[in-house]
């Protein structure tokens, strides 16, 4: 016996690496079934599947240029981190982008861009840009609110984004005077780190359910008065990565905390239906939307990526009937999503984010409810040019998903589905959430708050402009084709937005702080 294993204790590295070699093909070859491509040429079968499975970042990182990627190229990821850790964005020697492409913007600019007094409001905060319209002050709601910023963080839950990312995420629209909404998940401890919040639900009612998985109009109630940081809740009737899909949350990923707050049991699959069960038709959404709007006061509006228009028409008819409604409507594009989704409903269901809005704003403006509601854009707006489209088109907020991942460390690995993410931001493990540190991160989401915000503002000024809700459709070009190569928005949408109420900055700061507190 010694000697055996003094001979073996003798062998050369090389010679353990060929024995390892040798089993493994020996493996392949009579053992295994399941993968041709190994059985056939065993050994570098696997080579193949490794080689495969770091292509992306192949690409990503050498292949790849920086105009190419989807859903976000490098230009742009570049952008946001640096816009987040307030270092140099710019780029020089002129832009790298075909300015020639279909649906490239270009901003009109003015002869004469607006000029700012040294006492305005922009002077001594360049990123200061509150939203123009109260949400809830049409329908005299009790607790009309006026988000402070124009770009806030949009609906991602916890569970599906790691506890210190969502941790994170508040704290930093709390330093941003923005808002963070909670996504369909629930109201969880880390959304009470100061940040203003939007209580958003789903078919699943996770966090205001009742023992059989239905809405409670009760648990709401109570969730609001004992959190008044929640500024207005959100109805999803759908969103842009798969519209009219459910999902299931699988029960290995349901901690006891998850479980806690969303009502579930842990380690048990929960089905998020395609369907709500607290109505059936647009008649009982109203009078639901009516309810929760009477029973807490706050606002209330709905989310939905934009198809068919036959309901939203019904909708809208119903609002004239009564002078009531939505007090806001998040419009969500079939380009966005940071979830999971079958390819063929990210790909192909729904639509992208400038016609479903444009549709969707067409049908109310022709029924002249466009002051009444706070329209809310989410796609792939977290870029000051895109934004300024999209004031132009009729938004009043924007709401940004995975730009604010971004801004915390996300780096579009595109694997959120399978809780490996590398960065920590969407995962449940332990050990990669170790790698975020909360108030680096929260001052990240701000800085890239506020350089947009600054920024989105630098171009309004240059447009001639005091705030961005005074785009109009004649102010932003687009190219179509080749015949007619660009074209104001409101002839290539064929509707001009309607004006929206606004005097100067210097008012809605004086409506936002009294006494040096905001109102």
């Amino acid at each position: 016996m010694d000697n055996i294993l003094n001979f073996l204790g003798g062998l050369s590295w090389w010679v353990w690496v060929l024995i390892f070699l040798v089993l493994v093909a020996i493996r392949d070859i009579f053992i295994q079934r399941k993968h041709t491509i190994s059985h056939n040429y065993p050994i570098v079968g696997h080579l193949r599947y490794f080689l495969e499975s770091i292509g992306p970042e192949m690409r990503q990182y050498f292949v790849a240029n920086n105009r190419e990627e989807l859903p976000f190229n490098r230009i742009e990821r570049g952008w946001i981190y640096a816009s987040a850790k307030k270092e140099n964005n710019y780029e020089g020697f002129g832009t790298d982008r075909d300015i020639y492409a279909h649906h490239h913007i270009f901003i009109n600019n003015a002869m004469m861009p607006y000029k700012m007094t040294k006492n305005h409001p922009n002077a001594n905060d360049k990123s200061f840009t509150p939203c123009a319209k109260v949400i809830g002050s049409y329908n005299k709601r009790r607790r009309p609110f006026r988000p402070g910023s124009v770009i806030n963080v949009s609906a991602m839950s916890f569970g599906s984004l790691s506890a210190k990312a969502v941790e994170s995420l508040n704290k930093g629209v709390q330093l941003a005077g923005a808002y963070h909404n909670t996504g369909e998940g629930g109201l969880s401890p880390y959304h009470r780190n100061g940040g203003d919040v939007v209580f958003h639900f789903g078919t699943g009612y996770f966090g205001v359910r009742d023992k059989n998985g239905k809405f409670s109009m009760q648990k709401l109630i109570e969730m609001v008065d004992e959190n008044p940081f929640i500024k207005a809740i959100e109805i999803k009737l759908s969103q842009g990565a798969k519209p009219g899909k459910g999902g299931v949350l699988p029960g290995k990923k349901i901690s006891r905390e998850i479980a806690s707050i969303r009502g579930v049991v842990p380690g048990k699959d929960v089905l998020s239906p395609p369907t709500h069960s607290a109505f059936s038709n647009v008649q009982e959404l109203y009078d639901l939307i009516e309810e929760i709007a009477h029973k807490t006061g706050l606002p209330v509006g709905i989310k939905a990526a934009i198809g068919k228009l036959d309901q939203w028409e019904e909708l809208a008819d119903i609002m004239l009937k009564t002078g009531k409604g939505p007090d806001f409507i998040t419009v969500d594009g079939g380009e966005g999503g940071t979830g999971a989704a079958p390819p063929s409903f990210a790909d192909h269901v729904s639509l992208p984010w400038v016609y479903g809005f444009s549709d969707l704003y067409k049908l109310f403006q022709n029924k002249g409810l466009t002051d009444r509601i706070v329209f809310i854009g989410s796609g792939k707006l977290g870029f000051p040019a895109k934004a300024a489209m999209a004031f132009a088109m009729g938004v009043d907020v924007i709401n940004v998903a995975r730009e604010a991942m971004m801004s915390i460390g996300c780096i579009q690995a595109q694997v959120c589905h399978t809780n490996r993410c590398p960065s920590g931001v969407a995962t449940q493990s332990k050990w990669l959430q170790n790698g975020i540190d909360v108030p680096l991160k929260s001052e990240r989401l701000a800085q890239y708050f506020k350089t947009f915000r600054k920024e989105l503002i630098e171009i309004t000024h240059a447009a001639g402009y005091e705030h961005p809700c005074q785009f109009n459709m004649a102010d932003i070009d687009v190219n179509v084709d080749d015949h007619n190569l660009s074209a104001e928005l409101d002839k290539t949408y064929n509707y001009k937005k309607d004006a929206v109420p606004f005097n100067s900055m210097q008012e809605l700061k004086d409506c936002i702080y009294l006494g040096g507190k905001p109102s």
